[in-house]
């Protein structure tokens, strides 16, 4: 049973439009079919869900597809790189082997960057399509995409995913400030693009996009260290130690995850949207975390 059931229908969505957007990447070649390998290559899609929830808690009935899709593709350009020997040296991603080890390393560089720029290009035609369906703030939709695009660039680059990357492979003194960063950079940079792409292309007040940003912070951090928790054993037998829990012990990690659970709820309440989905997100997320830790022991 999928735990996150309640992004099922996001998910479907989100698929359907991969498939859309395999047909778009033209003519076939190494770079085109490495492309719609990683793509393919299963995952959850929770980052693009979460971009269509937030935009649907806005209650405007507008399409954020394309902007989900943006999320998705950055993630896959993510994971391409995070796998090459240079970095993580990984052979295989969800368990089917890693690009680069289909395609060679060249190719699995080239069709990261094909990914990054087509998700760009995705943002701006997500701006083109809600002028399109004339919604009701169609006038405004060439700077929001701006906005959209300085926050991608912001998560994606030094202070985001790949100063992440470059701390989680260098950083020499684990200390939890510096694991907070690295996570911090490396997930929840990836979280805030998911939750402010989905509140501006859903239509959201503009001056909510700090608070916004807070809520993703809170939800990115919990999600991560739910994940610290339950991937302990493994990480402790990998020699990985870029783990909370392994870094605080339990207790500790648990009571941080709580905090940042119930400093998401509280956000949440000032947005004064209709999370009721989220708020059932992050409270199945704190279920799985407690059913995780009792199998534990």
């Amino acid at each position: 049973m999928n735990p996150f059931s309640i992004l099922l229908s996001y998910q479907a969505q989100v698929e359907a439009k991969i498939e859309q957007s395999i047909a778009a990447l033209g003519a076939k070649s190494k770079v085109r079919d490495a492309c719609e390998y990683a793509l393919r290559n299963g995952g959850k899609r929770f980052r693009p869900a979460l971009v269509l929830m937030v935009a649907k808690t806005l209650g405007k009935q507008v399409d954020a597809s394309e902007a989900a899709l943006a999320v998705e593709f950055f993630h896959t350009a993510s994971l391409i790189a995070d796998d090459l020997p240079c970095m993580d040296n990984d052979d295989e991603r969800r368990n089917m082997p890693s690009l680069h080890k289909v395609f060679g390393e060249d190719i699995a560089l080239l069709a990261s960057y094909a990914l990054i720029a087509e998700g760009y290009r995705y943002l701006a035609q997500n701006s083109e399509t809600l002028k399109q369906q004339q919604v009701s703030f169609s006038d405004r939709c060439d700077h929001l995409c701006v906005l959209a695009i300085q926050n991608v660039s912001y998560n994606t680059g030094l202070f985001g995913a790949t100063g992440g990357q470059f701390l989680d492979i260098h950083e020499s003194n684990l200390s939890l400030s510096a694991l907070r960063d690295i996570l911090h950079k490396k997930t929840v940079s990836l979280f805030e693009i998911s939750f402010v792409l989905g509140w501006l292309f859903g239509g959201g007040e503009l001056e909510k996009l700090p608070l916004v940003k807070k809520a993703a912070s809170h939800f990115g951090m919990a999600f991560q260290i739910a994940d610290d928790l339950s991937d302990m054993q493994q990480d402790l037998k990998n020699g990985r130690k870029a783990n909370m829990g392994l870094l605080m012990g339990v207790e500790e990690t648990v009571k941080m995850f709580h905090k940042e659970t119930v400093s998401f709820l509280t956000v949440l309440q000032e947005l004064d949207i209709q999370g009721q989905e989220l708020e059932a997100l992050i409270k199945t997320l704190i279920q799985k975390t407690e059913e995780c830790l009792a199998v534990q022991g």
